[in-house]
């Protein structure tokens, strides 16, 4: 492990002389070509971790990755240019810009639930802004882990891109080596384990974490529309989403009709029998299916009603979507992240229920609103905290290249993609110049032009 390290730090240092536009953008490119190469062997192997479908695996994996490549190779130029930093007063006469140069080396830890985008996302970021990387993928889906371990030894070179693969224990070591920056996506408890590791070495660490990420439906909100995209975030990859739609707030006297709309949504995308369908995701183990059920049997036990829209099938940890009725605070389907293909529907009263009970917990990784009263929307958007808030739609938020995406609070710290991506993995360095700087007016000796000068400026600045 150790010696894996030194040679990208060998490395790293190496290439810090040229580490112009040029080579960034090959060896992103280089990443891309291997990419569609490989297209078949990438959504076999999530077939096999995940039982994904091929057109799931091309959307919501290669496509995504795809996008972020394309879009770091088309603004790098600009990304990498010195930025101008315009003068305060007490500036006149001098010229400041900030220059990003690479951290170093950087450690990527990435989940299981989207095994090549969470995994090869942040890679992209570091490599843009000219980092040498380790990458290590998730054990829980192996047939995946072992492939990235293939596409990065075809794309880059080995004082480039490292990938170490292994358990809790590999990870361990990993965070005692002393990284320039580590991003790691995964669960809250975890994330607590590698903020404690990472001090050590004061590294500096970007968290995207989860959360219950609440829906919150207005009174005039377009059901159809709305049901569409809950039905679509909330099943997509079964569930099994930092930014799935968690739960959903709906008016008391919508909440039949919603009802019946995520149904009908549910159906015409996986089929009456949504349990049976080729296009459903499988929950990742034995352990997580568990899970799901304790929380069922928990919520059922407790008095809520579930309506099971499929049959399961277990023994391929096969499950189908629930809708919650009747759900309490007290359930564990309400304190804990859900992670699975299971949504609670919460009736409400007034806006301030709401509002006031997801005030109450964690910070939310994301936020959903459907309405089109911007008043309401303004309002929702005002009185909570999130990571990100997405209006009339769920999940897109988190592949916005123009915008950065991360948490805040328990769901994380930090953000990446796009520009944002570029920064976190870059060092923001102030460079200042001295051309006609006023201030030696203010060295000493003091004396009365020194106060005269002082009430001036002091006058100014009031």
């Amino acid at each position: 492990m150790t010696e894996r390290f030194e040679a990208l730090r060998a490395g790293s240092e190496a290439r810090r002389a040229e580490l112009g536009l040029a080579p960034r953008r090959a060896a992103l490119k280089s990443l891309s070509q291997v990419l569609v190469r490989r297209r078949a062997e990438i959504i076999a192997a999530l077939a096999t971790d995940l039982g994904k479908a091929p057109d799931e695996t091309e959307l919501t994996e290669i496509m995504p990755t795809l996008s972020e490549i394309s879009h770091s190779c088309s603004h790098l130029r600009g990304w990498m240019r010195p930025r101008r930093v315009w003068p305060t007063l007490l500036m006149v006469g001098t010229s400041a810009r900030v220059l990003p140069q690479p951290k170093g080396v950087a450690l990527v830890i990435a989940p299981w639930n989207y095994p090549l985008l969470l995994a090869l996302g942040p890679l992209v970021s570091a490599l843009a802004a000219g980092n040498a990387v380790v990458l290590k993928p998730s054990e829980m889906t192996p047939a995946t882990s072992a492939l990235l371990v293939q596409i990065c030894a075809e794309a880059f070179a080995a004082d480039l891109v490292q990938v170490v693969q292994g358990g809790a224990d590999v990870a361990g070591a990993l965070l005692d080596l002393p990284f320039d920056h580590v991003f790691f996506t995964g669960s809250p408890g975890v994330g607590r384990i590698v903020l404690a590791a990472t001090a050590k070495n004061l590294t500096p660490v970007t968290l995207e974490l989860g959360g219950k990420s609440p829906v919150v439906i207005g009174p005039d909100a377009d059901l159809t529309r709305a049901a569409r995209w809950i039905a679509w975030g909330k099943v997509l990859n079964a569930g099994q989403i930092c930014v799935s739609p968690d739960h959903v707030f709906v008016p008391r006297a919508l909440l039949p009709q919603l009802t019946e709309a995520l149904k009908g949504h549910i159906a015409k995308s996986y089929g009456s029998d949504a349990g049976a369908s080729p296009d459903l995701c499988q929950i990742v183990n034995s352990c997580h299916y568990a899970r799901l059920s304790a929380h069922l049997s928990d919520a059922e036990a407790k008095g809520a009603q579930i309506l099971t829209l499929g049959r399961d099938a277990p023994g391929r940890n096969l499950m189908a979507p629930r809708l919650v009725l009747g759900s309490t605070p007290q359930m564990t389907l309400l304190q804990d992240e859900i992670f699975g293909p299971i949504l609670p529907l919460i009736p409400y009263d007034d806006l301030a229920e709401p509002i006031a009970r997801i005030n109450a917990g964690p910070k939310p990784l994301t936020l959903y609103i459907f309405a089109k009263d911007r008043g309401f929307v303004r309002r929702v958007a005002a009185q909570t905290q999130s990571g990100s808030v997405g209006v009339n739609l769920t999940v897109m938020p988190f592949v916005h290249n123009n915008f950065g995406f991360g948490g805040i609070g328990q769901s994380g710290m930090g953000a990446g993609h796009g520009k944002v991506g570029f920064d976190t993995f870059s060092h923001l360095k102030p460079v200042m110049r001295n051309q006609f700087s006023l201030l030696t007016l203010l060295f000493p000796p003091y004396g009365v032009r020194t106060r005269n000068l002082l009430r001036v400026l002091l006058a100014y600045l009031r």
